[in-house]
């Protein structure tokens, strides 16, 4: 992909333009896309105004205000994915043209995973990518292509998985693993890697754009990780993990990073009944430990090699992916509840609150929907 800042007042071609606005007006979805978030005055509607007027700058920039108001890639790409869902083309557009405009890497179509306020020039000095960031602006990319008609998305998606499937596997034994970032997690004896960059429903979309086996490889992969990196007494597994490139023996807990099912983890199961592995083991083992009741309060992590749990209670967006995955995989009883009307203070908990709505919405037909 050439590097192109793609402003709202030319992304869309202007023999589309009339076209594009009123099939936004009218709030047409695709056959194919769920309409998993509801417009109008839906609690899912009021979230996404909430989100949107708390972190994300007029620029288009997603502010994490609770870890020195930087940006992450994998933020703009949840905001773009939602952006999508809840048919607001101007918010995505604004998101999209900051990403692109900040984040691209001259070399390839990645993206630098992180932008600090202030830095030198403007620009992110650490240029190393999250691939996790790449997989979610490339898949909301193929998503505001098919519903606001728009083939060049769709070829910006297809250029970013292309590089993901370039650059961003490794082969460990005869199985395909992801990177984590270009630099910094492959030595010659190790691979770490994160299980929750496993995103089952990007996969599934970029296979559309940028066809390749490889994509239901990775799918397996990431399944038999959440099936083998399990660790401490409660079964879950690790944020950070750590294979040898040899392929022998088991994953291990990364050793370079704290021992804990924590904030990166969590999303495991979530991607897991977003892609419709409800039924998988670790959603059951993450399910049962959030709402254990020999624990006083739902705990934000675990330590797995001491047993130790957070002395302190989880967010909301870690508390509706807990009832996500307690619906998926069927258990029968919430001893905790969620706070339907809650509106987060700290962005990672309100994006996660609406990744977990929108999950819901698109797998309520395939999950099993546990008895009230």
């Amino acid at each position: 992909m050439t590097a192109q800042v793609v402003h709202r007042d030319v992304l869309v071609p202007p023999s589309r333009r009339a076209l594009l606005v009123a099939t936004a007006a009218a709030g047409l979805l695709p056959a194919a896309m769920p309409a998993s978030a509801q417009t109008g005055g839906s609690a899912a509607r009021i979230e996404w105004e909430h989100f949107k007027a708390r972190f994300v700058s007029r620029e288009g920039r997603v502010i994490d205000n609770m870890n020195g108001h930087i940006s992450h890639s994998e933020g703009q790409g949840f905001a773009m994915l939602l952006a999508v869902r809840f048919d607001d083309q101007d918010s995505f557009c604004r998101i999209y043209d900051w990403t692109h405009a900040n984040l691209s890497r001259p070399s390839d179509s990645l993206h630098a995973w992180c932008f600090r306020p202030g830095e030198p020039g403007g620009r992110p000095g650490d240029r190393n990518n999250a691939t996790d960031g790449d997989l979610m602006i490339a898949w909301a990319l193929t998503e505001a292509a098919d519903k606001w008609d728009q083939p060049v998305l769709r070829s910006f998606a297809a250029a970013i998985a292309r590089d993901i499937l370039a650059l961003m596997v490794v082969r460990i034994g005869d199985r395909p693993h992801l990177l984590p970032g270009c630099q910094g997690f492959l030595d010659a004896t190790t691979l770490t890697t994160n299980p929750s960059y496993y995103i089952y429903p990007a996969f599934r979309a970029l296979r559309v754009v940028a066809p390749s086996p490889v994509w239901g490889q990775l799918e397996a992969t990431g399944l038999r990780l959440a099936r083998t990196a399990r660790f401490g007494r409660f079964g879950l597994v690790a944020d950070w993990v750590a294979l040898a490139r040899s392929g022998a023996g088991l994953p291990g807990i990364a050793p370079n990073q704290p021992a804990r099912f924590s904030y990166d983890a969590c999303r495991v199961p979530l991607y897991m009944v977003w892609g419709g592995f409800g039924s998988e083991p670790m959603v059951e083992a993450a399910a049962r430990f959030w709402h254990d009741p020999s624990l006083r309060e739902m705990p934000a992590w675990t330590d797995l090699r001491t047993g130790m749990v957070s002395h302190y209670a989880a967010d909301p967006g870690i508390a509706a992916i807990a009832r996500l995955a307690a619906i998926g995989c069927g258990q029968r009883r919430l001893t905790r509840a969620t706070d339907e009307a809650i509106r987060p203070d700290a962005y990672y908990a309100s994006v996660l609150r609406l990744l977990a709505r929108v999950a819901m919405g698109d797998s309520q037909g395939s999950m099993v929907i546990a008895a009230r």
